[in-house]
């Protein structure tokens, strides 16, 4: 709604600092992100040129401006009531499609184990009783998983390449990403600044 691109605009104004354009660094003055365990992925997010902001060259762009930040948004917009079943599956999968991108940094359509660990690491990196084999098992006994839900009974010989976007989908069947992906960080409480 337009009231929400006026709130949006005041939020990209604070961040930006009145400026045509944020940078990665504008990110670092947002409370809610400072302590997120894979807020690195959450701003990368932000600059993937291709993926996120949809547009011809591959890479992290160095400055967004405000067009940009609204289309990352986008994928955070709440469901609408006047949605039909096919609007909400297409809003769905684009939300889907962003975490998916998030996940796969090496950005080859697939989730390989490395990149799920990875993530998993990351995540689990603020509990100081878990240590790492222990983050390596959950993310190795969850891509096992992945690899039964989305192959079905695999051979002794066969190896799963990673999760594909298709086995994404699948995965996330049924859990209601609709309401759970959104965006704290847009409050428009003050941010300090520290000069």
């Amino acid at each position: 709604t337009s009231e929400q691109i006026e709130h949006l605009h005041r939020r990209f104004k604070q961040l930006s600092r009145d400026q045509l354009t944020i940078r990665k660094e504008n990110f670092d003055s947002i409370p809610d992100l400072e302590f997120n365990p894979i807020r690195g992925k959450i701003v990368d997010a932000f600059f993937d040129k291709r993926r996120n902001l949809r547009q011809e060259s591959d890479g992290l762009a160095d400055e967004i401006n405000f067009e940009d930040f609204l289309t990352i948004m986008s994928y955070f917009r709440p469901i609408e009531m006047n949605m039909d079943e096919e609007q909400l599956d297409r809003f769905r999968k684009e939300k889907l499609k962003f975490l998916f991108h998030m996940y796969d940094s090496d950005h080859d359509g697939k989730i390989t184990l490395q990149e799920y660990r990875n993530v998993v690491e990351e995540l689990l990196s603020g509990n100081p009783h878990l240590e790492k084999e222990s983050a390596r098992s959950i993310a190795d006994g969850a891509m096992m998983e992945a690899a039964s839900v989305c192959v079905g009974q695999m051979g002794p010989d066969q190896v799963y390449e990673g999760i594909t976007f298709e086995d994404f989908l699948k995965m996330w069947q049924g859990i209601d990403i609709e309401t759970k992906m959104h965006v704290r960080f847009l409050n428009m409480e003050p941010i300090a600044h520290c000069y």
